[in-house]
């Protein structure tokens, strides 16, 4: 395996490649992840990190762990334009990266969810100026902060938007679902007393409008920020851990990925 970064704009994307040999031909060019921890667009959560990239490592996929832009650097769509300038680069290094730019999904987990969803709603949105090759083929979101509403998670919402109403209704995922969204794969902690999982609920309801193809799991029990749910990142949830596999099953449907 090569580890490698690029810059997407003021963020460093640490790239897990697997090495090229004569007898991978078959899997050459790989499926890619971007992961995308979550922190309330404050900090970004080390339990969101290494574990999702073993992961889906794992399992084939080519992942792409993205350091975005938090604190008092989050405002203006900054972290935004840099996961979407992340997944332009992706598609305009390809070949290099040992990648298929028509399977490139982006995984983010609490506020990291909300930026991926960000991205699957706003890659076309001219206030951003991203584009086509910006837009995911995917999105995997984890007890994502979603809605600027009833049901938000102030402190993420503050940081994003730093308080600016239009950007707050800009940022208000759930508004913002169009027929373009891409297919989502998306789970919650019925039990999340930080991101209420109305959030997720929200969004369901807005992907099943507009026939977005989607996979929805709420898991009864559980907390906020569990990511794999595993003794290793000290959240051991083994009813819930299973969002892992059945989120990989999900993906290699969606991208016909045979292993």
């Amino acid at each position: 395996m090569n580890i490698e970064h690029f810059s997407a704009l003021e963020a460093d994307v640490k790239c897990y490649i697997r090495e090229d040999y004569p007898t991978q031909a078959e899997h050459k060019y790989r499926p890619a992840i971007v992961i995308c921890a979550g922190g309330a667009y404050r900090w970004k959560s080390p339990r969101e990190k290494d574990a999702p990239v073993l992961e889906f490592l794992s399992e084939g996929y080519n992942v792409f762990l993205i350091d975005y832009s938090v604190g008092e650097s989050a405002k203006n769509y900054q972290p935004l334009r840099e996961l979407g300038e992340c997944v332009k680069i992706l598609r305009e290094r390809a070949e290099e990266l040992f990648i298929d730019p028509t399977k490139i999904a982006v995984l983010g987990f609490s506020a990291g969810g909300h930026l991926a969803a960000s991205l699957g709603a706003l890659w076309n949105d001219a206030t951003v100026g991203l584009g086509e090759k910006s837009r995911p083929n995917a999105l995997v979101l984890c007890y994502p902060v979603l809605s600027a509403g009833e049901f938000r998670h102030e402190e993420s919402i503050e940081w994003v938007t730093g308080g600016d109403e239009v950007m707050r209704n800009a940022l208000d995922i759930p508004n913002r679902v169009t027929p373009d969204f891409p297919p989502t794969f998306i789970w919650h902690a019925r039990e999340d007393e930080s991101v209420p999982v109305e959030n997720t609920l929200l969004l369901v309801t807005e992907l099943q409008k507009q026939k977005i193809p989607y996979e929805c799991h709420i898991f009864d029990g559980g907390k906020h920020g569990i990511s794999t749910c595993t003794v290793d990142v000290q959240t051991p949830y083994p009813a819930i851990a299973p969002w892992v596999g059945l989120c990989k099953t999900w993906l290699d449907n969606q991208f016909n990925f045979q292993k």
